[in-house]
């Protein structure tokens, strides 16, 4: 089914496992579709099945490729076999009418389309409720507001991408999280994103949807490429708050709307500030690597870049164990004087417990990010 020059050619990129049912329909729709634009293309079934779908698809002149099982596994054997300068991609179970793909290809402005079903039409039964009112919404806003992609529906599976952008995503996610990797990696590079309405139909055979576990693998990887908002800001939070209580009740007891609170207070200040520094640095930690690494622009990474250093990173570690050290020493040295008696400076006790560790997390910090070998792209390295 490839026509003309490989340069010139549109690839359809069908997953499939187990839709005899649907998959000759879906073939020979998108086949009529991209008859239409007079232009040449290939027809790429990906597939896992255990039923007579291959046998189907290369009867009717598709290109089929195997893989392991997986929705993402599908999608890039099947940009492997691509050879088309845009790659359109849709599910092979009926859902989606491919007699509209002429709608994708009218936005070839943009680098990315999505067809969106929630501005189409989503037929009666083609959508569970759950997924529809619950599953997709909330995933889609969730996405919106920790990547600003402005999206209706971020998790559509029926696309149209530039091969050179596709190539730049450099896509590795095996199911269905996919999806939602595509779009965030072309919304951290910047690419043009656009979304057409289309139709979205009951599917013909069996579901291989799990909602509460795909819906949990979209989740997990939004958190995991969003380091402000699985470790920066909770880590803030935390540290502050900790600083807070323990530099407020070392001072000695808080009467707070009639009641006092004793040294009972000043553990979980310790507790608040040393978990939210190591929240932290994982933070910083994650941030640096999506900046050097991943080519993702942060203020704050390129802050820490261009303001530390491995020598003074250590110094700053070297510099609060010598003060926890130095307030421990003087509290040791007082109850060697008084004999051994009950350690009643408990207070201060604690604030130089909580600064020898923030002196310690720090010093090993300082040594990983070397060790790591982080290196700015001018060649600059962080030592």
């Amino acid at each position: 089914m490839v026509r003309g020059k490989p340069e010139a050619v549109y690839s359809v990129v069908l997953p499939c496992r187990n839709e005899e049912l649907a998959i000759a329909a879906c073939i020979e729709k998108a086949r009529a579709a991209m008859e239409s634009t007079g232009k040449p293309y290939q027809i790429i079934v990906s597939d896992s099945s255990s039923d007579r779908s291959a046998a189907i698809a290369r009867r009717l002149g598709a290109l089929v490729v195997t893989h392991a099982v997986g929705y993402g596994n599908a999608l890039r054997a099947g940009f492997a076999a691509a050879r088309g300068e845009w790659i359109l991609m849709g599910d092979a179970d009926g859902t989606y009418d491919f007699a509209e793909i002429p709608r994708l290809l009218a936005r070839r402005d943009a680098d990315l389309v999505l067809g969106s079903r929630f501005l189409g039409t989503i037929c009666p039964g083609a959508m569970p409720a759950l997924h529809r009112y619950v599953g997709n919404p909330l995933l889609s806003r969730m996405l919106n507001l920790l990547f600003g992609a402005r999206l209706s529906d971020a998790h559509t599976g029926f696309r149209l991408i530039r091969r050179v952008a596709l190539d730049r995503l450099d896509l590795r996610a095996p199911g269905m999280e996919l999806a939602s990797e595509m779009i965030i990696k072309a919304v951290k590079r910047g690419f043009r994103i656009a979304e057409v309405p289309i139709t979205y139909h009951p599917r013909r055979g069996q579901s291989k949807l799990s909602s509460f576990r795909d819906g949990w693998r979209h989740l997990r990887f939004m958190l995991l490429f969003s380091p402000d908002a699985l470790f920066v800001f909770p880590g803030i939070a935390l540290f502050l708050i900790g600083i807070i209580l323990l530099v407020l009740f070392s001072l000695g007891p808080v009467q707070v709307l009639g009641f006092v609170f004793d040294i009972h207070p000043i553990f979980i200040g310790s507790l608040l500030t040393v978990t939210g520094f190591v929240v932290l640095v994982l933070g910083v930690f994650s941030k640096i690597y999506a900046r050097l690494y991943l080519s993702e622009r942060s203020w704050l990474a390129g802050l820490i870049i261009s303001r530390l250093s491995l020598e003074r990173s250590l110094l700053l570690g070297i510099l609060l164990f010598l003060i926890g050290l130095v307030i421990g020493l003087r509290i040791v040295i007082e109850w060697v004087a008084s004999g051994f008696g009950a350690l009643t400076a408990l207070r201060p006790a604690i604030l130089a417990l909580t600064i020898l560790i923030l002196g310690v997390v720090s010093f090993f910090s300082a040594f990983f990010l070397s060790v790591l070998g982080i290196a700015e792209p001018s060649g600059k390295d962080y030592k």
